[in-house]
């Protein structure tokens, strides 16, 4: 069962977001914050699969929480929703930790997909928002400072960063490769360390500022 904190300030929305992951067999939410400061509380305590988090909140908005969390360590897997088509967000959110972004209107099938992907370790990273961070690359490179001669990653190791791009976890990429999925969990961890990152899609982004995207 996937576990999911639903974090919105709209009580109607928690509500119907909630009733309709109740219609699945293999996600549940686990527990609900209203603010973003009820966000920072629950995301560790809960210790949920995926957060579920709204960008617009009082009491810190879901970029701030996301802010709030890198600085504590690694950011745990979050998906933002918006109501609102916006991609800049949508980059600065990525950029912060985030795993991916969802408009609110998605279908059921759309929302559960993505908690699925999330939660087995990919990312959502949408072509609109990937066409903006490379259109962005002097903003991209003083979100992520450039380091003298980064180790060059290895052709196996470029082969499971591409996949990676598109979202796939360690085990649909270790399927598409035929290996192991521990020898794909091993290759991410030297591909994190060669680019200077933390997490699969701050490597992604580094990745598209070095051109190896």
């Amino acid at each position: 069962m996937i576990s999911v904190l639903l974090v919105d300030d709209q009580t109607l929305i928690r509500q119907g977001i909630k009733s309709l992951l109740d219609l699945t067999a293999d996600i549940r939410v686990v527990a609900e914050a209203r603010d973003g400061e009820e966000a920072l509380a629950l995301i560790p305590a809960t210790s949920a699969q995926v957060t579920l988090l709204d960008v617009r909140m009082p009491r810190r908005t879901g970029l701030e929480v996301l802010e709030a969390l890198g600085q504590r360590g690694p950011v745990p897997p979050v998906i933002l929703l918006t109501t609102w088509d916006d991609d800049a967000v949508a980059v600065q959110g990525i950029r912060l930790g985030a795993r991916g972004f969802l408009l609110k209107d998605v279908t059921l099938e759309q929302l559960t997909e993505s908690i699925r992907t999330v939660a087995a370790g990919g990312t959502l990273l949408q072509p609109a928002i990937t066409q903006r961070i490379l259109e962005d690359k002097e903003r991209l490179a003083t979100a992520f400072p450039s380091t003298s001669g980064p180790e060059a990653l290895s052709p196996r190791e470029l082969e499971v960063l591409r996949l990676m791009a598109g979202g796939m976890s360690n085990k649909e990429i270790a399927r598409a490769l035929g290996t192991a999925e521990g020898t794909v969990k091993n290759q991410v961890s030297s591909i994190l360390l060669k680019l200077g990152v933390r997490d699969r899609t701050r490597a992604v982004l580094r990745a598209l500022e070095l051109g190896y995207l």
